[in-house]
């Protein structure tokens, strides 16, 4: 990743700091893509347009995850105290999460190394980003039809390491964005035999080692160029939207999932996905 560099022309206001916050927050476990959401974002609200501020909206966008982070960690507080005590030997099952949660991390962590310099050089356009979300939307409108979605599974604490790891294999996928990291993990853990709701889980918890090893090394890499660059203010007003958004967001979708269905986020990724088309066709984006 680029290191964020000052760049005098680019400047967050509290009130952009909110709206990136939200838009993380709100759409980090939702399976339509937080990392599109916020590219187009930053272009809605006139911001970015050169290599260095571009490099710090992006270094901005991976640290204010931290929020959709600690929104896991305060939801599912008893599962990661579980993982915890498998950890400490105190509990089998917190032992075969947290394994499960570590192996499927590992490929996502290499191959990601890989290809994201491809991808970002590539596809971190809006048309790019249209064209998954449409994609993407079909996809999950054809499992919906097959049923695909709804069919019987085991339970979390019964996923195998090979599942895992074929889990985190495709997790790679969702370095292009517009893909979404939730989508592909959700599908996958119910292709190799998971219910929906226990894949569900599955998704958010390794989201939660997958984006704190991203937000680790983005602190790492340009923290202090993002705070000579936006303060102190703007970040943390964005992760403590985020936190708020993401409890919100996490809840809702659980809630949805038993009632309904997954069939909203297809329609919602067709109708985004051809707005963006159609703004970039007409020269809006």
């Amino acid at each position: 990743m680029l290191a964020a560099q000052s760049d005098p022309d680019l400047s967050l206001s509290i009130l952009d700091a909110v709206i990136l916050g939200l838009v993380e927050g709100l759409t980090e476990y939702l399976p339509v893509s937080s990392t599109g959401h916020l590219l187009v974002a930053n272009k809605l609200l006139g911001l970015g347009g050169t290599e260095a501020s571009d490099a710090a909206l992006e270094t901005y966008a991976i640290c204010i995850q931290s929020g959709a982070i600690l929104a896991v960690l305060f939801l599912y507080k008893q599962r990661v105290w579980q993982m915890v005590d498998g950890l400490l030997g105190r509990s089998e099952e917190g032992r075969n999460v947290l394994l499960a949660v570590i192996v499927a991390f590992i490929p996502t962590a290499i191959i990601a190394q890989f290809i994201f310099q491809p991808v970002r050089e590539n596809l971190f356009g809006v048309g790019p980003i249209a064209g998954a979300w449409f994609v993407g939307g079909l996809g999950i409108l054809a499992l919906v039809r097959t049923g695909f979605l709804e069919r019987a599974g085991h339970e979390l604490a019964e996923l195998t390491v090979k599942q895992a790891f074929l889990i985190g294999i495709l997790q790679a996928i969702a370095v292009w964005p517009g893909v979404s990291r939730s989508l592909v993990t959700i599908v996958a853990g119910v292709l190799v035999g998971m219910s929906l709701k226990a894949a569900v889980e599955f998704s958010f918890l390794l989201g939660l080692v997958t984006l704190s090893a991203a937000t680790a090394y983005a602190a790492l890499d340009g923290g202090p160029e993002l705070i000579d660059q936006f303060g102190v203010a703007a970040p943390l007003v964005g992760l403590v939207v985020a936190f708020v958004s993401a409890v919100a967001a996490i809840r809702w979708m659980v809630d949805w999932l038993q009632e309904r269905g997954f069939e909203v986020f297809g329609w919602y990724r067709l109708g985004i996905g051809a707005t963006a088309a159609v703004a970039v066709g007409a020269g809006w984006l």
